[in-house]
């Protein structure tokens, strides 16, 4: 497969034409009474259109047949897709997955959609007001088959293999250590330069396929947390040329420009934020992302692992490939932890225990490592298969904690300090 190529630019107005077909968006109009190349024109719309010109999110797509050329949609088997947040009692508890096993292709072949698996989530899919963790484990390509989300769009983050998506604006190849966004109003954080930088998020260019597929394309469309399909004829990447502002796009987290204290003590762990979801309430998220990159220590008089804390948001990890600083065992590549509202967490003992007698220099921290959260304001539940059949639970998770002891000293205010 030839390298495929990208815009660059996060938010932008951008416009991309198929080489085949060159002079295939009109020029000076959006809807003309006949497209070039007699394409039909198709708007996809991220945002209201009373939302200010500056918010609007819309795209215009000219493509061989408008989306709506497809056969009546029928429910199909949801599989381990739920929004179903009351399946199980609540669990406060501290919670973590070994790795998520993926099919053997050879046993079962799994695509995108029949591998989706929530692990958690909360809200109101109705009201468009929620989220959702999902474990994707797929080992073979989507022959004849797509998919789209009218609950809410998808962040994508692989941790084991490549995916090339296809999507109506062009293809993306998406690998460990990048994600995907498509189509969602995530946002930066204020400030114009450092963090995750608008040049560094790339769009796919234009492309199509003029494929018949008699009766034999599967639409597939999660709508109010069910699955539905309906055929068509054609293939639905049809699209020759697009232009406007509502665009998947992918980003590489290598190229995150870290923040950090030189000083002493830390910075919020909003430093590390990629993206961010907002909520109705004014700087409270529906979810944050935020990763651990490779990075700088150099706090003097600190202990610089994560604090213990807890917070009034959820916090779900996960780990695309190293080590995590606070855990160096049992929390794994492919796997993932939640703490849930207000419940306790931070380093293990063994970590507390290196980090408070160790003499402080610069270092390089989380090389190799690439640690990721989704740090949300709404309660998360755990789905049954989260808890139960995943079978990747870690009941062990407490322990280690455990070992922590007292070093209480009530009559010495000042503890001796590493030499």
């Amino acid at each position: 497969m030839a390298e495929l190529k990208y815009i660059s630019g996060f938010g932008n107005e951008c416009s991309s034409e198929d080489p085949r077909c060159p002079g295939s968006l009109p020029e000076g109009q959006n809807n003309p009474q006949v497209c070039p190349y007699n394409l039909y024109a198709e708007q996809l719309s991220g945002s209201a259109f009373t939302c200010p010109r500056s918010t609007n999110k819309r795209s215009w797509l000219y493509r061989i047949l408008p989306s709506v050329s497809h056969k009546p949609f029928e429910s199909i088997d949801e599989g381990q897709v739920t929004h179903n947040w009351d399946e199980v009692d609540p669990d406060p508890n501290q919670l973590r997955w070994k790795p998520f096993e993926i099919p053997k292709a050879s046993q079962k072949k799994v695509d995108f959609v029949s591998g989706l698996h929530t692990l958690c989530g909360a809200g109101d899919i109705k009201s468009n007001n929620g989220l959702a963790i999902h474990i994707f484990l797929c080992n073979t390509s989507m022959e004849n088959r797509c998919f789209y989300n009218s609950d809410g769009d998808f962040l994508i983050v692989p941790q084991k293999g490549n995916l090339l998506i296809y999507t109506e604006f062009g293809k993306m190849l998406v690998q460990p250590n990048e994600i995907c966004v498509i189509q969602i109003p995530w946002v930066f954080l204020k400030g114009a330069n450092g963090l995750a930088n608008p040049r560094d998020f790339l769009i796919p260019i234009a492309w199509y396929e003029d494929r018949q597929v008699p009766g034999g394309y599967t639409v597939i469309n999660k709508y109010q947390g069910k699955l539905f399909a309906a055929k068509q004829d054609v293939s639905p990447f049809n699209v020759v040329a697009w232009h406007g502002n509502y665009t998947p796009y992918k980003y590489n987290l290598k190229n995150f420009m870290v923040i950090n204290s030189v000083a002493f003590d830390h910075a919020d762990p909003s430093i590390f934020t990629v993206l961010t979801a907002k909520s109705v309430r004014p700087g409270v998220a529906i979810a944050d992302f935020v990763i651990f990159p490779p990075r700088w220590g150099v706090a003097d008089k600190t202990f610089r692992p994560p604090y213990y804390h807890r917070n009034c948001m959820s916090e779900f990890m996960g780990l695309i490939r190293g080590h995590y600083e606070a855990k160096q065992g049992g929390f794994l590549p492919g796997g993932g932890s939640l703490h849930s509202t207000m419940t306790p967490h931070g380093p293990d003992a063994d970590c507390f225990e290196k980090a408070s007698k160790v003499k402080l220099a610069p270092e390089r921290i989380a090389d190799g490592t690439m640690a990721f959260m989704f740090e949300s304001s709404l309660s998360l539940a755990v789905t049954k298969w989260g808890l139960k059949a995943s079978r990747c639970l870690d009941e062990n998770y407490h322990k280690c904690w455990e070992p922590l002891k007292s070093h209480f000293t009530p009559n010495s205010r000042n503890p001796a300090e590493p030499n």
